[in-house]
């Protein structure tokens, strides 16, 4: 399950894709135009946005330049109505990670939006520098986690789910997407999580005292300030 954000103002485009993302079992966030489409880029932290280029009150390029200016690592499709190449080489030199030009069959998308997750995770999974989130530090290729500077004992399992966790820093999962996530062979229940967090949380307090790892009441976790 991924968490993708749809910004789109063709309303019967948009409710389309969101249900054929929601059929495919994601997570979907819907905005209209580019304005919102940023505020909730930056509340919901999603693994991907189907983003649309001619937008109202921002449009799609500047969209995506902000998204670039980030430090976070989120995987954008840019919609088009307009085919010419100038769009197209604008929104990849900008970063977008592919492009498809209306219309489209939904199918197709889906199978985009498969191949640029699939390959964003893979381009995780190479990248050997530390992922941080305050004083929590993971080295992936080792499978090591250090908090304040000193070795984080964790089970594989643990370091599974503070790897999902850190990798969208403030965004909350819920109990079931950390279990597609990190425990996607096991036959985890939601109590599992639940037992997974608070042992994780015991060990991390006692190496740093910041509460890093956030219950959401009704919701879930998440790495970052509470509140």
């Amino acid at each position: 399950m991924h968490s993708i954000l749809i910004v789109e103002d063709e309303n019967d485009l948009a409710e389309v894709l969101v249900r054929y993302l929601q059929m495919e079992g994601h997570h979907t966030e819907r905005a209209k135009d580019g304005e919102e489409g940023l505020s909730l880029w930056r509340a919901a932290q999603p693994d991907l946005v189907i983003l649309d280029i001619m937008l109202p009150r921002l449009n799609g390029l500047e969209v995506l330049r902000t998204i670039r200016q980030s430090r976070k690592r989120t995987a954008v499709i840019m919609l088009t109505a307009r085919a010419e190449e100038i769009d197209h080489v604008l929104g990849l030199e900008l970063g977008a990670d592919d492009y498809v030009v209306k219309p489209f069959r939904p199918r197709e998308l889906m199978a985009r939006i498969k191949a640029v997750l699939r390959r964003t995770r893979q381009q995780e999974d190479h990248d050997d520098r530390p992922i941080r989130v305050g004083a929590l530090e993971l080295d992936v290729s080792r499978f090591t986690a250090k908090m304040a500077g000193k070795k984080l004992e964790v089970t594989p399992a643990e370091f599974r789910l503070l790897l999902t966790l850190a990798r969208s820093p403030g965004r909350v999962f819920s109990r079931q997407e950390l279990i597609a996530e990190a425990l996607p062979e096991s036959d985890a229940m939601d109590r599992v999580v639940d037992a997974h967090m608070m042992h994780l949380r015991q060990k991390m307090v006692r190496l740093d005292p910041t509460p890093l790892l956030v219950t959401v009441r009704g919701a879930g976790y998440k790495l970052g300030e509470e509140g």
